[in-house]
């Protein structure tokens, strides 16, 4: 442990915890489905009136997470992709949902959906 976060060092692989087989088959006892979002910029990014959309965009995805449709929100800092988000809905409902959305109406992105499992309790550091 890195004493000063309290986190794993991982600049030492062989230091690295590993799980046993009965605590990954645990863990995958527990597993939920979830959706994976992934939000790309499109051409459109940069037209005109962009920037309205954009935080139209934005009110609509922090809108989203406070009433729990996103579990976890990512802004990506990339040129080519927007953000990521964790749905606690179905890949259809999170297709139906984003295919709303007005960076992606505009142009501006565009959005893919993924099943996905996630674990129960799993949150970002404080």
């Amino acid at each position: 442990m890195d004493d000063s976060t309290g986190r794993t060092n991982v600049s030492d692989a062989a230091a690295l915890p590993l799980a046993t087989d009965t605590e990954v088959q645990t863990l995958a006892g527990t597993a939920r489905p979830f959706t994976l979002l992934v939000l790309r910029w499109a051409p459109g990014r940069h037209q005109d009136g962009a920037e309205a959309f954009e935080r139209a965009h934005q009110r609509r995805m922090v809108g989203l997470r406070a009433g729990g449709v996103i579990a976890v929100l990512c802004p990506v800092l990339s040129d080519e992709v927007a953000g990521v988000a964790v749905m606690t809905v179905s890949p259809e409902v999170a297709d139906e949902v984003m295919a709303a959305d007005p960076c992606v109406l505009a142009g501006m992105m565009t959005h893919e959906v993924l099943p996905c499992l996630g674990f129960p309790g799993d949150a970002l550091p404080v």
